[in-house]
């Protein structure tokens, strides 16, 4: 590939011509041999470009195969996209509006016509959008929820759970939405707190001797009442159950029930029942088989059984029923309350619970195996955390309503004949009843929930209901890589699937990544503006910079405060592996292969230290720690290889040791950049293929194994004591407004090395070492422990006094700032109220400044 390497970093040109080669060089695909490592990427929606969340996403798992191909493994990433029915159905009628046009004037077939071709664009766009990521996804193997193979594997599990009696047809409370005019399952309806009313309502006895006052925050469904429900244990009520009261404006006589549900404490204690418009009515109205009484159109006007409310939308008619109770006598008073309301999740119209014929799967026989393989440990979730709530879930789980009132998805394979009202199930498009052997069929018209083909993902996508080599080489997968808001919608379900149909787990663990906020911990939304592309980010920065800030700032178990002047720090880091690896090739055009033999001990230390690095990182990226095994390589690369070693040897460059020197170099370049690789692929390659030592592509490199033989602590130990040594010296010429580039003379009190003295003099720009057991007038100590005392000499650089003097200041100033912080810290508000990371940092703050203080009393007693 030619070792010319450039001034400087520049991504946009590395980073497409490396995906290219990539590709052409096949090396997403898995290769023939190594024990097999898959994961199924979470297919993103096709509903438009992909956030912050997909790239962390997309980010560690790339972090994972990457680290598992260079061990050796025979590594298989899927990638795909959901169709993700009611999302993109919404988006499509929204375009739809702007064009002035709506689905039902294309019809069914045009209009999915029009959404076809949607998805290929957007297809297409996330596609582009993830290989500008750098994920190494074998894209021979793109999958759809929609595709061919997809489909037939729907409709094969649809049949089967339907021949077992899991899949039935039922009335049941579902939650709807008139703007999309659709069911939604319980996980997709999201909660927002109102500001609303509480209406006390007289509800007089038939008999004409009183009356019991309910409350209800929903007024008009009182036209679908069926009972009154008191606690049983309740002493003011449960002298009157069995008594019947006449219902307000509609007259007609419904009874009093005992049921444990009605709350003494809310309201009045007495609790309107709706079994047809509340599923907690709806469970009360099962347990006393109460009349169910549905009082809506689709569109939320009040239908026949709302009498003169009929035609009414469910807001006007609130409003006039308010008006006729008041008129009546019947209303009491009217409280403002805060409550919770549930709300669609994709275009936020306010839901309604309805009664009605819906398809559901029946989940607690499919669930027995699925909390079980978590108890057991066969899955393991990470953050250990996620465990519980997926069984709290689990153990609590209701029946799934499966269909959805909607043309985009897969269609339900059922076929109803019209002669003799039997239902055809079949996994082929049937032309003739199976019973009677009618042609006269109508195949129901609802689609299945985009979730039911998610949750086929980790096989289908493998080729089943084929018995598909792939399937019997990749599956189970072996990690799951998502976020903690679908534990229910998709994790749960797919862990269900994978044993029904496969008998087997889908994945061993379950990894649930941060939740990526704004630098002030708000969540990203359209409403606030506070988004952050991440294609904007690699335009302006480069994928790696913002791949390693985000595995920088994933640490399990915490949300991510994404602000992009971290991304700027490590686009910083990107330029200082730029450099460092520029110096080193520039310094190699004589390089020669020599055995690493006669190491001195920055080598030693350098070495030995890499080894640690090694180690560290490997487990850390095994455990899923991506932000402590990103913190290590940061720290090493940057810490020890540049500020330390490679300012170490320049001088040892200009002598005879060049070839050694060269040599651990062009090794220690190798290991980090293979250790950085997973997190920054792009400028890693780059640079790799500079060095002598190359191969074909780092990519398919072995990643670093760590050799025992080459820990030294003995080295660590001296190289440690000369870093204290040579940055105790800085601070003090730091301390005393000496420059750093300025020559000054020390005095130790015990012999050194020449190596030593050579790294002492370069690094710490000292002129002469003296030998003394005393300490020298005029001389500030630089550091003093059991083993050695160093002191700078201070001559006639320096007024001893006004030194002092000044110094002296400098610490009660300090002293104050300390106290700043030590107030704060101190404070019980703050340690409780403010987030995390700003304790942290206040913190952080004191104990630097703590340590700046004791280092300038240090040179103070020294100096006096």
């Amino acid at each position: 590939m030619g070792n010319e390497i450039g001034t400087r970093y520049d991504p946009q040109n590395i980073e497409s011509k490396w995906y290219k080669y990539w590709l052409e060089k096949k090396y997403f695909s898995p290769k023939k041999d190594g024990p097999k490592y898959s994961i199924v990427i979470p297919p993103p929606n096709i509903t438009g470009k992909i956030h912050m969340g997909h790239a962390l996403n997309i980010t560690l798992q790339d972090i994972i195969i990457r680290f598992k191909r260079m061990q050796g493994y025979r590594t298989l990433w899927i990638p795909g996209e959901d169709h993700a029915g009611i999302a993109t159905q919404t988006a499509v009628e929204k375009y739809l509006e702007t064009k002035g046009t709506k689905r039902e004037d294309l019809g069914r077939e045009k209009f999915l016509e029009t959404v076809w071709d949607w998805a290929n664009t957007y297809r297409d766009t996330i596609k582009k959008q993830i290989m500008a990521i750098g994920a190494s996804v074998d894209w021979s193997r793109e999958r759809f929820t929609l595709d061919e193979g997809l489909s037939k594997a729907v409709r094969k599990v649809f049949v089967s759970l339907y021949k077992k009696g899991l899949i039935y047809k039922g009335k049941y409370i579902v939650n709807w939405c008139p703007r999309c005019k659709t069911v939604l399952s319980d996980e997709e309806v999201e909660y927002h707190e109102h500001d609303g009313k509480l209406y006390y309502i007289k509800y007089p006895f038939a008999d004409g001797n009183g009356e019991i006052l309910i409350a209800t925050t929903r007024p008009e469904t009182m036209l679908g009442d069926t009972a009154v429900a008191v606690h049983p244990s309740d002493e003011r009520y449960k002298h009157l159950i069995g008594k019947e009261v006449i219902l307000p404006l509609v007259g007609r006589k419904i009874k009093i029930i005992g049921d444990v549900h009605a709350d003494p404490k809310f309201g009045t204690g007495a609790l309107k029942v709706t079994p047809a418009h509340d599923p907690n009515d709806y469970l009360i109205g099962q347990r006393h088989k109460l009349e169910f009484i549905n009082i809506f159109n689709e569109d939320m006007t009040i239908n026949d059984n709302g009498g003169k409310y009929k035609g009414l939308d469910r807001y006007e008619a609130r409003k006039a029923i308010v008006e006729d109770l008041e008129k009546e006598g019947y209303l009491v008073k009217i409280e403002d309350i805060k409550h919770s309301v549930g709300h669609c999740y994709r275009c936020d119209t306010v839901i309604e619970p309805m009664l009605m014929d819906q398809w559901f799967v029946s989940m607690k026989p499919l669930a027995e195996r699925a909390v079980k393989a978590v108890e057991d440990g066969e899955v393991t979730f990470y953050p250990a955390r996620w465990k519980k709530v997926y069984l709290n879930w689990m153990k609590d789980i209701r029946d799934w309503c499966i269909s959805r009132q909607l043309w985009w998805g897969h269609r339900i394979p059922i076929w109803y004949c019209n002669d003799c009202g039997h239902i055809n199930v079949s996994e082929d498009d049937i032309q003739k009843c199976e019973k009677c052997g009618s042609t006269n069929l109508r195949q129901d018209e609802d689609v299945l929930d985009t979730w039911f083909s998610s949750a086929l993902w980790p096989f289908s996508t493998l080729g089943w209901p084929e018995t598909t080599e792939d399937l019997k080489t990749f599956y189970p997968t072996d990690v799951l890589v998502t976020g903690f808001d679908i534990i229910f919608f998709w994790v749960a379900r797919m862990v269900m699937m994978g044993y029904e149909f496969m008998n087997e787990k889908p994945f061993k663990d379950v990894y649930i990544h941060q939740l990526v906020r704004d630098k002030y911990g708000r969540k990203m939304s359209k409403s606030l503006g506070n988004g952050i592309d991440p294609i904007e980010i690699i335009d302006k920065y480069g994928a790696d910079p913002m791949r390693f800030t985000l595995a920088l700032m994933a640490a399990q178990g915490r949300d991510i405060n994404l602000d992009v002047k971290y991304i700027e720090n490590n686009k910083k880091f990107a330029n200082k592996i730029w450099n460092a690896t520029r110096f080193v090739i520039l310094n190699l055009d004589d390089y020669k292969e020599v055995p690493l033999e006669n190491l001195k001990l920055a080598d030693k230390w350098i070495l030995s230290r890499a080894q640690k690095t090694i180690k560290n990182v490997t487990e850390f990226i095994e455990s899923y720690e991506f932000n402590q095994a990103a913190k290590e390589i940061y720290n090493f690369f940057w810490d020890e290889l540049c500020d330390w070693y490679i300012e170490s040897v320049k001088p040892r460059l200009k002598t005879d040791e060049r070839n050694l020197v060269q040599n651990v170099l062009v090794k220690v370049l190798d290991i980090s950049l293979k250790l950085l690789h997973p997190f920054m692929p792009f400028i890693t390659e780059e640079l790799w293929q500079k060095l002598p030592i190359a191969e074909e592509s780092i990519i398919i490199s072995k990643w670093p194994k760590y050799d025992n033989e080459l820990i030294d602590t003995e080295a660590e130990s001296k190289f440690n004591l000369l870093m204290a040594i040579i940055r105790g010296i800085r601070n003090v010429k730091a301390e005393i407004n000496i420059p750093q580039s300025k020559k000054v003379n020390i005095t130790v009190n015990k012999d050194l090395t020449e190596e030593e003295k050579l790294y002492i003099s370069s690094l710490a720009n000292v002129d002469i070492i003296n030998i003394s057991q005393s300490k020298p007038e005029k001389s500030a100590s630089a550091y003093i422990d059991s083993q050695i005392e160093v002191y700078v000499e201070l001559g006639d650089l320096i007024d001893v006094d006004s030194e002092i003097e000044r110094l002296t200041r400098k610490i009660e100033k300090l002293e104050k700032d300390a106290d700043k912080f030590r107030k704060k810290l101190s404070n019980k508000k703050f340690l409780e109220g403010a987030p995390e990371e700003i304790v942290n940092e206040t913190r952080e703050k004191l104990h630097n400044i703590e340590e700046q203080i004791n280092r300038i009393k240090t040179i103070v007693n020294s100096l006096k």
